[in-house]
């Protein structure tokens, strides 16, 4: 089964009444989309309420996929709230249990920043991201180019296979090393991730600076009907070796993550039920 979605809740303007409070976007979400992917996690361990409260606002069979906090990928490199790495993954896990509990935990989502290259040390690190998270389903997204090089491709993905991870296959701009090549390639029978993040290759390779939101540039991007129709095919051979797809539109800094989204849906055929009541719009 493919389950679209999009990343976060928040921002997707086109979904929601004018009026609508920010308490009650994800309720009124989930009447349109199956799955989310958290990133307030990625931020922030977050407490059990926040968990709690997300998952009775959404369907039973509603999942999510939560990405793992910045100091667990390397992302934040000082000023962890933790004295260890073990307490910091301990308190991660923690923080899942009501999605575990309810059974709404898609996955969590190891993102690996652009520095984070293929290395003895990093591969090192990967097996105890892996042993520390147990049996909790976990997907591995790179950012770095060298782990799928020529040279790489297959020990890359051979070791996902083994040691249990889940692909996370990355649709981006092609920008040398801080970036990867769209991998169709299935780890794990049960369950695979595909994240769109857009084509824009200005926003992703421009440099941060004060005066710009480095998030409203890099994903300031719509996909075509053409670009949408080349995963329409890849996604015909992936469903052949797994069994569930997720599929989620990063693309939004122009609000167009929910268009594709809705589009590429349209395109597959697919119609979702056990969703929310969508709210009524009358005036």
């Amino acid at each position: 089964m493919i389950y679209i979605g999009l990343t976060g809740w928040g921002d997707h303007y086109s979904l929601y009444p004018a009026d609508i409070k920010p308490a009650s976007k994800l309720s009124e979400y989930s009447s349109h989309f199956p799955v989310v992917e958290v990133d307030a996690s990625f931020y922030a361990v977050q407490p059990l309420r926040n968990a709690s409260k997300w998952v009775r606002e959404t369907p039973k069979n509603f999942r999510f996929v939560v990405k793992a906090y910045q100091g667990m990928t390397g992302h934040q490199r000082k000023d962890i709230p933790f004295e260890s790495k073990a307490e910091m993954f301990n308190a991660f896990k923690e923080s899942l249990k009501p999605y575990q509990e309810a059974n709404k935990l898609a996955m969590v989502l190891f993102q690996f920043p652009p520095w984070f290259d293929c290395r003895s040390k990093n591969v090192t690190y990967l097996r105890y991201c892996k042993k520390m998270m147990g049996d909790i389903p976990v997907a591995l997204e790179f950012r770095n180019q060298s782990w799928f090089n020529d040279s790489y491709r297959k020990s890359t993905l051979s070791f996902m296979q083994e040691e249990g991870w889940i692909h996370s296959i990355a649709d981006e701009p092609q920008a040398g090393d801080g970036s990867i090549p769209i991998v169709p390639e299935v780890t794990n029978s049960t369950i695979t991730l595909v994240r769109m993040h857009g084509r824009n290759l200005h926003g992703w390779t421009k440099p941060k600076d004060k005066d710009t939101n480095w998030r409203e540039v890099r994903y300031l991007y719509k996909y075509n009907k053409e670009e949408l129709l080349e995963w329409e095919g890849r996604l015909s051979q992936l469903t052949r070796e797994s069994k569930d797809i997720i599929v989620l539109f990063n693309n939004n800094s122009g609000g167009d993550a929910a268009g594709n989204a809705k589009e590429f849906q349209s395109m597959l055929g697919i119609e979702y039920e056990g969703l929310s009541p969508r709210q009524l719009d009358l005036f």
